[in-house]
């Protein structure tokens, strides 16, 4: 199937943008009244992707090719439907280990740490002036429009019920959110994302009251309460582009502001692509019509023609733009632990977003919470189309360095968690290392293969589930190698978030255990109504998921040990 393109200037924009995937409702008004709204419920069934896989059905040959926005379609065309499939076991992967090593003989002797991790949820307000639906409503780029956008605080709170049900299998330590939690720095989606895991009402519309079906509880719109992250789980917050980001690419500008609470939908050019970036003009971006029940398009287009500004159907104040730290500020109005979700109070006057944590007070391990995205006064090059990239500062360059060598030097496993993943673009990827940045992607990568006890850098970003071995420098230490594993997105197919087991070997070794989770959906619910989309998405704009043919990867990553390590976790840990 061949995705339908309605410019060569608008493929060039939104192949390009292809990078940023990477009033009510909000925390004033969400406790009153908690009681009185439904929870959505998940299927009773909840498993991993071990047990079974999401599998999209091939669309029928005779389909008719149809635009994205043309949601009502998708069913009689056979867009999106999906069937449940073989589970995927657990790829055991050998490759920072010495050549000779085969791992026959060890057995899994001690669980050391349990954890989740969910990413690039992209929170959407969908019927904001402020979106950029222009550039994919009607091909070209699933990031910029996708009718999953109707969903996302659902399909968050299937998520979040999904990890509770397999917290009761087995506890969880913790988990971390990777960024992008919202699709584009406004306040209500940020809010949203938090009540959801909070466990408040959430009412995910915004502007003017919107029924598109009369009654509650029956679409996108309605309000509802959200289960709620289990109690007992902290989690922790990472930031990602999207955070502090327009659309993740560009720092907002007093228009894009003025807009975000305002009537008028955003008029631009062609903002990833233009050095004028949020100053050129030519194309209003468009908006969703909640009032609809497939979230219909509207505003969108030339500005040669629609003569007439077009406005989305109401303003709203908590539609406003957000800074770095007023993003951060935010994670201490929860109820849910821990406050603040890893940051304090000098990250909110700074806007220094890294820190870490240590998750069981009696398993030396450390995670690192490393922010690599751009500054937001980072200069505007085109040449390094905007800033979706990974960067790192001096500043941040050298705690990241101090961290490390204080964990080493304590004798602590340790684990970076960031939002966007290293060694795994070209250099003149969108999606890759700031050409610009002051630290250069190979200069942090060999500065990392100095510490035996980093075990693995987790990161999300580009909405795959991929496993990358950095391999140690020096055959001869094996130790120095680690691993990096990427978690996919809650937004696009195939909506997953992922479990981390790291277990003790028997040979001094350690296993990390990954692996990919689908959210419980119950059928017909809203969050099953998203993976559809989701899948047919895909379908629709002619993508390949990867790993072929669920997105789906498990795998079981050994590490070797120290001999300091080997004797330090002889004496932990527990049972597996």
């Amino acid at each position: 199937m061949k995705p339908h393109y309605e410019s060569k200037k608008l493929c060039l924009a939104v192949l390009i943008a292809m990078l940023f995937f990477s009033s009510s409702g909000c925390s004033e008004s969400a406790d009153v009244n908690q009681s009185q709204f439904e929870e959505y419920s998940i299927a009773p069934d909840v498993f991993t992707t071990l047990q079974k896989t999401v599998v999209p059905v091939p669309v029928p040959p005779n389909a008719e090719n149809i635009y994205p926005y043309e949601v009502s379609k998708y069913k009689q065309n056979g867009y999106g439907d999906w069937n449940y499939g073989t589970g995927i076991d657990f790829v055991k992967r050998l490759d920072i280990m010495p050549s000779n090593y085969s791992g026959a003989s060890a057995n899994n002797t001690s669980s050391l740490l349990h954890f989740f991790t969910i990413t690039d949820i992209h929170i959407t307000d969908k019927e904001s002036p402020a979106q950029a639906i222009y550039l994919g409503y009607k091909g070209g780029s699933p990031s910029t429009y996708s009718p999953v956008m109707l969903y996302s605080t659902q399909v968050l709170d299937a998520a979040v019920q999904t990890i509770n049900a397999l917290h009761k299998q087995k506890p969880f330590d913790f988990g971390i959110s990777l960024g992008d939690t919202c699709n584009s720095i406004q306040y209500n989606e940020l809010r949203w994302y938090i009540d959801v895991l909070d466990g408040k009402n959430i009412n995910p519309d915004s502007g003017a009251k919107d029924d598109p079906h009369p009654g509650p509880h029956n679409d996108y719109q309605d309000e509802y309460k959200a289960a709620g992250l289990d109690k007992t789980i902290n989690w922790y917050q990472a930031l990602g582009n999207h955070d502090h980001f327009w659309m993740g690419f560009l720092p907002p500008n007093d228009y894009i502001r003025r807009n975000m609470t305002g009537e008028y939908i955003v008029n631009l050019g062609n903002p990833f692509i233009d050095p004028r970036g949020l100053d050129s003009r030519g194309f209003y971006m468009g908006s969703i019509n909640g009032s609809t029940p497939y979230g219909d398009v509207i505003g969108a287009g030339s500005v040669k023609d629609l003569k007439t500004p077009p406005k989305v159907l109401a303003a709203d104040p908590n539609r406003r733009a957000l800074s770095r730290t007023e993003w951060m500020s935010e994670f201490f109005n929860t109820s849910s632990s821990p406050k603040g979700h890893g940051f304090n109070q000098s990250n909110v006057r700074t806007g220094f977003a890294c820190y870490t944590f240590e998750p069981k007070s009696n398993i030396p391990i450390k995670v690192i919470v490393l922010d690599d995205t751009q500054r937001d006064d980072d200069l505007n090059n085109p040449d390094t189309l905007g800033y979706g990239h990974a960067s790192l500062d001096n500043e941040r360059y050298d705690w990241l360095v101090k961290e490390l060598d204080k964990g080493q030097a304590e004798g602590k496993l340790m684990i970076i968690a960031a939002h966007i993943p290293i060694s795994v673009e070209q250099a003149d990827s969108m999606m890759g290392w700031n050409p610009a940045a002051p630290i250069s992607e190979a200069q942090l990568i060999s500065k990392l293969h100095e510490y035996p006890n980093l075990i693995l850098w987790i990161a999300g970003h580009r909405h795959l589930n991929i496993v990358t071995a950095l391999k140690s420098p020096d055959a001869a230490r094996p130790e120095l190698g680690f691993w990096e594993v990427e978690t996919a997105s809650l937004r696009d197919f195939p909506q997953q978030l992922r479990t981390f087991e790291i277990v003790r070997n028997s040979d001094n070794t350690v296993s990390i255990f990954a692996t990919d989770v689908d959210p419980a959906v119950k059928d017909g619910s809203l969050a099953a109504i998203s993976r559809s989309y989701a899948a047919a998405t895909r379908q629709i704009f002619n993508m390949t998921p990867d790993p072929m043919p669920t997105g789906s990867y498990n795998a079981e990553l050994v590490k070797q040990l120290t001999p300091e390590m080997q004797a330090k976790l002889s004496v932990v840990g527990g049972g597996v």
